[in-house]
Parts: structure tokens; sequence; C-alpha cells
């Protein structure tokens, strides 16, 4: 199982780069390979301001339909365009190519609630 030392994780799942005022947000390649082929990732909340733990979309696999909740508080200003018509991107290549939304952060101090590559670990063992 791939788990990044660089990246910050959450209980949902999820995974966080942090790159200034901005985090990258994706779903772990523990997440995807527990939903399988992923047919349908849906984000209609670019643009919108949202509370920590809020959902921000959807990931649609072969057998069931997840949401996905925002790591930190922020707007989201980017959706990845290439998972409208290439979904699988999110199985291929969680971490680089299949990354979901990035997030202008308004609270920075959240970070620190973010699980570490180890605190992450502990989570799927």
């Amino acid at each position: 199982m791939n788990i990044p030392q660089d990246l910050k994780y959450t209980q949902d799942h999820e995974w966080v780069r942090i790159e200034g005022d901005e985090a990258t947000v994706g779903i772990t390649d523990f997440a995807q390979s527990e939903l399988g082929d992923i047919v349908y990732v849906e984000v209609e909340t670019e643009g919108e301001n949202l509370a920590k733990e809020a959902v921000f979309g959807t990931v649609e696999a072969v057998k069931t339909v997840s949401d996905l909740f925002v790591p930190l508080s922020g707007e989201i200003i980017a959706f990845n365009d290439q998972l409208e018509d290439t979904p699988e991107l999110v199985n291929d290549d969680p971490y680089g190519e299949g990354w979901i939304v990035k997030i202008k952060l308004n609270e920075p101090s959240e970070i620190d609630g973010l699980l570490s590559n180890e605190g992450y670990q502990a989570v799927i063992s």
C-alpha cells in the first residue's frame, strides 16, 4: 500500500498536499483499492467556500458511491477536469494525475489536525 511521507491524511481516506495557502486533495491508494474501478467523479462545489468535513463531491465506483469530505476549511478553487473523461486516473495514479480538487485555505491551523503517514497507517491496519 502506497502512503507517501510528504502528504497529510484524513480518517476518511483522503490525502492532502499543502503548497503555501493551497491544498490539493484526492483519495488514498487504500481508498481507491477498496472502492474498486472508479467510473465517475462528481464535484459541484467549485467556487464555494466550505467548512471542514463538509461534503464536496462524490466518487462512484462500479459497486458503490462514496461522499468526499473537505479536509480543511476553504474555497474549492479547482476541480481536476481530466476526471470527467478519465475517472480511472483516481485508480491508476491516486497521488498524482488522480487528484480531485484544490482548496484555498481559510484556516491554515487546521493542518495540524491532519494525520501523518504513520497516523494514517495506523487507521488502515
